[in-house]
């Protein structure tokens, strides 16, 4: 149990890094472009670039615990990465149909997936949040 919550630990780190660098530069591009960008794309097309790129971050980290789930569990219940892929989304948004479960040492590397999904979920749903926020603002003191 100790080695599953350690390479939790370790996996959850390197997402927290992933946002953390996705989210600033996402951040620091919507800075220096706000005015030429939603000059020449609108205040739409900000809103859904966030949303794509957060997204595709969101991907990118799920993929990384399903490596991790492929050679760390393997076996019976990771026979490819596709079931690995599936695992690791299920549990990062926390939805757990549970019918792919880790059984035995590695279940708690899955429970400190899910903490991880929580916490960057919640990150990405106030970065968000803050670009509505920052549209909206624009927007009416425009008009």
């Amino acid at each position: 149990m100790i080695l599953s919550i350690a390479f939790g630990i370790l996996l959850a780190i390197a997402t927290i890094v992933i946002h953390a660098v996705s989210s600033s530069y996402l951040i620091g591009e919507l800075r220096r472009r706000t005015a030429s960008f939603q000059a020449r794309f609108g205040e739409l097309k900000a809103l859904v670039l966030t949303a794509v790129w957060l997204l595709v971050t969101h991907i990118v980290e799920t993929g990384i615990w399903a490596i991790a789930y492929c050679y760390l569990v393997g076996g019976e219940k990771f026979t490819n990465f596709e079931d690995s892929a599936y695992f690791s989304t299920v549990t990062f948004t926390t939805l757990g149909y549970g019918d792919i479960v880790i059984e035995g040492h590695w279940r708690m590397l899955s429970a400190c997936q899910a903490m991880t999904g929580l916490l960057v979920f919640g990150w990405s749903t106030a970065l968000l949040f803050a670009v509505v926020e920052r549209v909206w603002k624009r927007k009416f003191d425009e008009g």
